[in-house]
């Protein structure tokens, strides 16, 4: 017996409208998180910077930790995309490797949304949004299987934590060191990402 697949209905335009100023929308957070931070970026300066009221930015984001919470899930979907594209027949320690160099790049690049480390309303918010929540929990299990591989493997310490290290990994996509060394001039983007993954996986010590 043949079965015809319903259709998916297209969405309208004026839903395919709203999908595209919320994404614009929360390209522009995620730009002015990473450019000043969670403080400083205002609701007003979100809404000018689309081009919209803010009385329709709040339509969409009832709060800035929402507007905050929706750049965090589209960050967390990219490192996702990401891990999912890491070659699975890499060593755990190469994946690594991959993930903090992926993360470096976009912070160099001036996409990585910057927050707060103590923000009880805005950890709040992150807490109860469901799509964040998922998203961190799938990327620290994938890391975390990595790091418990390179362990065995003898690739990693296995003195340390597995948390450490994944917590260790995750403060590179928030490392003022990449500021600090872009910030003199002296070295190109690629240099700072193969200097910094030296420090973060071989250490400081001369060998």
């Amino acid at each position: 017996m043949n079965t015809v697949a319903a259709a998916v209905p297209k969405p309208s335009f004026k839903a395919q409208m709203l999908l595209a100023r919320e994404e614009a929308i929360v390209a522009t957070v995620n730009r002015l998180l990473a450019e000043k931070g969670f403080e400083a970026m205002t609701v007003d300066e979100v809404a000018a910077s689309v081009g919209i009221a803010k009385a329709s930015l709040y339509k969409h984001f009832p709060s800035k930790e929402d507007l905050a919470a929706a750049a965090m899930v589209r960050i967390m979907q990219r490192a996702l995309d990401f891990l999912d594209a890491v070659p699975a027949a890499d060593s755990p320690i190469a994946k690594l490797r991959a993930v903090a160099r992926w993360t470096m790049e976009v912070q160099l690049a001036g996409e990585m949304p910057s927050l707060p480390h103590q923000s009880s309303s805005l950890r709040a918010t992150l807490m109860a949004n469901r799509d964040y929540i998922d998203r961190l929990v799938t990327v620290s299990d994938t890391l975390g299987g990595w790091i418990v591989a390179a362990q065995k493997d003898g690739s990693l310490s296995a003195r340390l934590p597995a948390i450490a290290i994944l917590y260790t990994l995750y403060a590179r996509a928030c490392d003022p060191v990449l500021e600090f060394l872009k910030g003199s001039g002296q070295y190109s983007d690629a240099q700072i990402v193969e200097m910094v993954l030296a420090t973060c996986f071989d250490g400081l010590a001369a060998r």
